[in-house]
């Protein structure tokens, strides 16, 4: 048999081969990395769980930001708990004549922070008044950054007259003192709660709405957004599954902010003598309440709702600060 024949009759690639053609390597090996051969299942997941500690960690490194969060679940469980274990009466004005009136801190021994000029127990007052700012605070956040998010993800993604008409809208509205503007919807319709909260989401969406607006623009020009518009996806699919969570970093962090601004709209129209109408009240009712109160001398009844509100809006500046570090996406790859 020749040197060829004895090629050619070689059973299996890669099997040695003797003679003049031994050099040749007939077979070829195939080279799997360590890193793909040692994957595990679910790689995916543990990309985002990285990423998820990833936050965490830059979150906890600002210390005052894991102090403020700690400080407003104890206010949570202050004002929702509380009243489940000091039990007093905050809606009943009769019941409340009952008590000394302006009564200072541990007058009877049954009144820690004192009464109000009305007969309502301060401690318990804060707990009531700070269901209602939190509620307020919390809820036209949320109506306002949704609203906000999809005002502004709307008009630059299709940008154009459609984005040229949305944002002269939002620049006649930005046009008009917030203030008197949120007086005169108060003063129009009866205040209560749930108006208290649309009023104050109404003239807090156009912020978020220019922020995500100017994201959208960016957004909109990346490979995969492209990708998705040649592959016949609709525009409310880019946006919902591409544009929006791709922003989700500027909407926490509007979210969060907004939150403190919300109690200090609140505070200021009670205070203004706009807020919630008796016998519910707020911190910024009871503030203006307490104001009057001060000049006699009866601190009790406006320190330590002032006190309240101003380590409150703090505390969610706070963490506003370090979610915005947090879900930097510089941040995420130092």
């Amino acid at each position: 048999m020749t040197e060829a024949e004895d090629f050619r009759a070689t059973p299996e690639l890669g099997t040695p081969v003797t003679g003049p053609l031994a050099p040749v390597r007939v077979g070829v090996d195939l080279v799997v990395p360590e890193e793909a051969a040692e994957a595990p299942e679910g790689g995916e997941a543990r990309s985002s769980g990285g990423i998820i500690k990833q936050i965490v960690r830059v979150f906890v490194e600002h210390k005052l930001a894991v102090v403020s969060l700690a400080f407003v679940v104890l206010v949570v469980l202050f004002c929702w708990v509380g009243p489940l274990i000091y039990h007093t009466n905050q809606t009943n004005q009769e019941l409340a004549l009952l008590n000394p009136e302006n009564g200072p801190p541990g007058s009877t021994g049954k009144f820690p922070l004192g009464t109000t000029q009305t007969g309502f127990d301060v401690l318990g007052r804060l707990m009531f008044g700070g269901q209602t700012s939190l509620t307020v605070g919390l809820l036209s956040a949320l109506v306002a950054t949704v609203v906000g998010v999809i005002y502004g993800a709307v008009a630059g993604f299709f940008g154009r007259w459609l984005d040229a008409l949305m944002m002269r809208i939002v620049d006649i509205v930005l046009s008009i003192p917030v203030l008197f503007l949120l007086i005169s919807l108060v003063t129009i319709f009866h205040s209560s709660e749930p108006l208290l909260i649309f009023v104050i989401a109404g003239v807090s969406w156009l912020i978020p709405a220019r922020l995500i607006r100017g994201e959208t623009l960016t957004l909109r020009t990346r490979e995969y957004v492209q990708a998705v518009r040649a592959m016949g996806g609709g525009g409310g699919r880019i946006i919902g599954r591409h544009i929006i969570p791709n922003a989700v970093g500027t909407i926490v962090v509007f979210a969060t902010f907004q939150v403190a601004t919300s109690i200090l709209i609140l505070a200021a129209l009670g205070f203004l003598g706009f807020g919630i109408p008796p016998p519910g009240t707020d911190w910024g009712t009871m503030l203006s309440n307490g104001v009057t109160a001060a000049g006699n001398g009866w601190w009790w009844e406006v320190y330590p709702v002032g006190v309240l509100i101003v380590l409150v809006v703090v505390a969610f500046n706070f963490i506003g600060d370090a979610l915005r570090d947090a879900l930097e996406v510089r941040t995420q790859r130092r």
